[in-house]
């Protein structure tokens, strides 16, 4: 059977640094071929590229638009700098973590879009694509794109509109559908899944975050101290989801999904020639 791809897992977070081995280890057991690991900021643009390269997995460089506000013109300096230090690096996938979020209160808009449309200029200039963080905010970044065109990328952890939808699809990015779509009343995520055109189609997880179903907690299960932390191994039961809403097998799931990976990105293609299949 053809190895998975996770398309968006922040392997570097703090969650994992107690047993981030055994994660990496039940990721492999699960047939993870391919993690992507999109950086949040600039301080953390030197470890996702470690932890890549240490592990045989890709990466991506950008600053996340809930980190912009501790960050400065420096941290577009730096970011410019690592993607020109490392622009022949075949690890080296994509520009992101980044983009706007209209749901997070008290964020600075203004300061979100110059630092998502500076980094749209770099995305450009480095003939990368780009990992986009879509949170309420689908138009503002349909926008910045019209700005700034870059060669496509992936729209994270999708929830807009079908339109808005196929006009990512149109400048050539997949939508990444993860553990949100394993919930039965996430009526909107689970549309999308099974009316989109199968070639818009990525997988991710985004561990730690956005646990699927089964992993869930409520805030009351959180305070006496029971977890929810995601983690890659989750993918090929997230899955099963996505398969039984547009009746694919397991295997073709997995095919499909990776061979638009490896479009979209389309440094992941060498990447993952024998990987695990």
């Amino acid at each position: 059977m053809t190895g998975w791809i996770d398309t968006h897992c922040h392997l570097d977070a703090p969650e994992f640094d107690a047993d981030r081995d055994e994660v990496l280890a039940r990721a492999r057991e699960a047939r993870i071929a391919m993690m992507v690991l999109p950086a949040v900021d600039a301080a953390g643009l030197d470890r996702v590229r470690s932890l890549a390269h240490r592990h045989r997995l890709a990466y991506a460089l950008g600053i996340h638009p809930l980190y912009v506000g501790a960050a400065g013109a420096d941290d577009l300096a730096r970011l410019a700098c690592a993607l020109n230090e490392h622009a022949d690096d075949p690890r080296l996938v994509a520009v992101g973590e980044i983009g706007i979020d209209l749901f997070v209160p008290g964020l600075d808009v203004a300061q979100q879009q110059h630092f998502y449309l500076r980094q749209l200029e770099l995305a450009r200039a480095a003939g990368l694509p780009v990992i986009l963080h879509v949170r309420r905010s689908a138009d503002a970044l349909l926008k910045g794109l019209r700005q700034v065109p870059v060669v496509g990328g992936i729209a994270h952890a999708f929830n807009g509109s079908m339109a808005q939808a196929m006009a990512f699809v149109e400048r050539g990015f997949a939508l990444g559908f993860g553990g949100a779509m394993t919930f039965e009343r996430a009526l909107q995520i689970r549309r999308l899944a099974t009316d989109l055109p199968a070639e818009a189609l990525v997988l991710e997880t985004d561990a730690p975050d956005i646990p699927p179903q089964w992993l869930y907690r409520t805030a009351q299960q959180r305070a006496q101290g029971q977890t929810s932390r995601n983690e890659p191994a989750e993918l090929p039961r997230i899955a099963r989801t996505l398969a039984a809403l547009r009746r694919w097998a397991d295997e073709d799931t997995a095919r499909i999904t990776r061979a638009n990976a490896c479009r979209v990105l389309p440094r992941l293609a060498a990447l993952t020639i024998g990987a695990t299949s």
